[in-house]
């Protein structure tokens, strides 16, 4: 468990610290996901290793919004100032990947 837990934070410090030295719009933590993605379709032998405690991670996955619901508390005074621009993002976002999941899924099934 120790081993998996560390293989996440290092990519996601890798992913951070990218973000941080190059300035980039992406968050650190989707970098650092990218990376682990790449790095396990190299070595698959590694996924395998990570798995159990991964799906562990998974049960408990509604634990991991709280920082978020505690961030966006923190900062509701800038959310009630700019609540049009976060709804027309959620709700474009949403019409976006359900049209990409819809053409997705009738290419896959061809």
């Amino acid at each position: 468990m120790i081993h998996t837990f560390a293989v996440l934070l290092i990519f996601q410090t890798l992913g951070e610290s990218l973000a941080f030295a190059f300035s980039l719009p992406v968050p650190g933590p989707v970098i650092g996901m990218l990376l682990l993605f790449c790095y396990l379709l190299a070595r698959p032998q590694v996924a395998d290793k990570l798995a159990p405690t991964t799906l562990e991670f998974l049960k408990h996955l509604s634990l991991l919004f709280i920082p978020a619901g505690v961030g966006i508390m923190v900062h509701a005074e800038r959310v009630a100032a700019e609540w049009l621009p976060i709804v027309v993002s959620l709700v474009v976002s949403a019409v976006v990947s359900l049209v990409v999941t819809a053409t997705v899924l009738r290419w896959l099934q061809k």
